[in-house]
């Protein structure tokens, strides 16, 4: 399919900014671009509104980070607390979702938050305190903290919690540790000794 040059009217995501030319397929302009308003034929008469277009995105995008850096600030550091079902392995009975974590954090801003731009990777399904990151736009992130604990419990349970985690996992690795060195010393104790037999001189008969 022939190929077409358009003028980006709006910024488009993986492409380029407004007031950008590019050369794409022509079922990408006339099928996507062109009927959403993204982008225009860039004609002789097109490209003369080029610059205005493209100054027009600078002000939007400078007005869309200045909004972004506004509400990194109310959101960075907030706590949220979740309760829930677990068993004794601090497993949950189901899990904490996106959509519960932004539902939660925009009750606790007051102002809608898209849950696409949390980078949760997938679904909290332990009893703990995680270190999530909201990102509103590129090189603009919030990072705030969500807790997860059983019913009738207080931030400070799972503070405490996280405590005694850690600690078990540093009492652990020493452990671990310790073994390992003293395999290590018993195979150079028994390497030692082999090099001294080796060494020692043999009796005539």
């Amino acid at each position: 399919m022939a190929r077409m040059n358009v003028l980006l009217t709006e910024d488009v995501p993986e492409l380029g900014l407004a007031g950008d030319i590019y050369t794409v397929a022509g079922g990408y302009a006339r099928n996507y671009l062109i009927p959403r308003g993204y982008a225009i034929l860039a004609t002789k008469g097109a490209l003369k509104q080029a610059e205005e277009i493209k100054q027009a995105g600078i002000r939007r995008r400078a007005q869309m980070r200045a909004s972004a850096e506004a509400q990194a600030q109310v959101i960075a550091g907030r706590q949220l607390l979740f309760d829930a079902n677990a068993g004794e392995n601090d497993r949950l009975y189901g899990s904490v979702t996106a959509a519960d974590i932004t539902e939660r954090l925009e009750e606790a801003v007051g102002f809608e938050i898209d849950r696409r731009k949390l980078l949760l990777g997938q679904s909290i399904r332990d009893l703990g305190i995680y270190d999530l990151t909201l990102r509103l736009m590129p090189e603009v992130d919030a990072v705030f903290q969500v807790a997860v604990v059983r019913e009738e419990e207080a931030w400070a349970d799972a503070e405490a919690r996280a405590q005694a985690k850690a600690e078990a996992e540093a009492q652990e690795e020493a452990e671990q540790a310790a073994g390992e060195l003293a395999v290590e010393a018993a195979e150079a104790t028994e390497t030692e000794e082999a090099e001294v037999a080796d060494e020692a001189p043999v009796d005539a008969e």
